[in-house]
């Protein structure tokens, strides 16, 4: 298993031996960038997101487990007629088949069909009626979490923060708000169609209908695509936070790290703890042994958190403080693999062949 970490002043590589423990560390890999995601695609290549405040956003592609990266011919970006400014930072990137899509700040969908030698605006979400309706987060203006269904072709679901969760049935085409049945605090009206904060959605790769969302207040499951969704925040300890992962050979088993309040941004009571719920989040309990229980003030970032498809599977996170903490039994236990990285932005498990 190799973890790819992406932090605020480059991208890590932690290999791991058969004992779980971490073996090697290198890097910094694009050195100074900050690594807001990466993507490892089915036929090996490995894909980075970035930004930097001199350099600008870029996309990086690697074919050699991460040893080398090289930056795609283009970004993404909206034309200068637009008025709304310089790409800021690709913050998520998805495959389609042989289509990449990506989601950048200020918020838009791109999608490239020859692996970022051209990229083109999905104007159907880009210049969506409501887009009147989104704003800054914040952290972020930004189109991120990105599903593809794997099942039906052309199902797309992507988020808006601010902006709330969209769906798509013709590849991009056309799209509807997806957010029925989700709290909107921040906003006058508490049920609102558009206008929501997302922190994170996935998709259950086996059962694409069930997906997970969580959001400025609340943790959400939908049935049926996100056409409609479900709050499950009942048992956890706070309604806010970022990082949440499904089980990839369960989709009634999700992973979620809360923390205290939108002003403070770190573990509730300072106890890190992951929560996790067998039932499809109807119900919670805490899943933190070997996790410290105090004075703990650091964030899990949307994409800090990952899982991978091993039973049982094996769950990933890094935080603000450079911590990167591993489970490898579904969260029964939890050891510490890396101390003293930059800022952690992204995890990525990647499954590797034999060596």
């Amino acid at each position: 298993m190799m973890l790819l970490v992406g932090t605020a002043k480059g991208l890590f590589r932690v290999f791991r031996d058969a004992d779980g423990e971490a073996c090697r560390i290198d890097g910094p890999h694009l050195a100074g960038y900050s690594v807001l995601h990466t993507l490892a695609a089915p036929d090996g290549t490995l894909f980075a997101a970035t930004s930097h405040k001199v350099w600008g956003a870029h996309i990086y592609a690697s074919n050699d487990d991460g040893t080398s990266w090289t930056s795609l011919e283009s970004a993404p970006a909206y034309p200068a007629q637009s008025n709304r400014g310089a790409t800021r930072a690709v913050w998520y990137l998805a495959l389609a088949g042989d289509t990449l899509f990506a989601g950048i700040d200020p918020a838009g969908l791109f999608r490239s069909d020859d692996r970022g030698g051209s990229w083109q605006p999905v104007n159907g979400l880009n210049e969506h009626p409501t887009r009147s309706t989104w704003e800054p987060s914040k952290g972020c203006f930004a189109v991120h979490s990105i599903c593809v269904d794997p099942q039906a072709r052309g199902t797309l679901v992507a988020a808006v923060s601010a902006g709330g969760v969209y769906r798509s049935e013709d590849g991009g085409d056309t799209w509807q708000p997806a957010n029925a049945g989700v709290r909107a605090e921040n906003l006058p009206e508490r049920y609102r169609e558009t206008g929501h904060n997302v922190h994170r959605v996935i998709m259950h790769p086996a059962r694409p209908g069930r997906l997970y969302r969580q959001c400025y207040n609340g943790a959400y499951r939908s049935d049926d695509g996100g056409r409609s969704w479900t709050e499950i925040t009942d048992g956890l300890p706070s309604d806010f936070g970022y990082g949440i992962v499904t089980d990839p050979n369960d989709p009634d088993t999700v992973f979620q790290i809360p923390e205290s309040s939108s002003h403070l941004r770190a573990p509730v009571d300072g106890k890190l703890r992951v929560y996790r719920s067998r039932d499809a989040g109807s119900t919670w309990a805490s899943a933190s042994s070997g996790l410290p229980g105090e004075h703990v003030y650091v964030t899990v970032l949307r994409e800090a958190m990952d899982i991978d498809a091993r039973q049982p599977c094996g769950v990933y996170f890094g935080t603000s403080g450079g911590q990167l903490f591993a489970s490898d039994d579904a969260g029964d236990s939890w050891r510490q693999l890396v101390s003293y990285l930059p800022r952690v932005l992204s995890v990525k498990a990647v499954e590797r062949a034999s060596r």
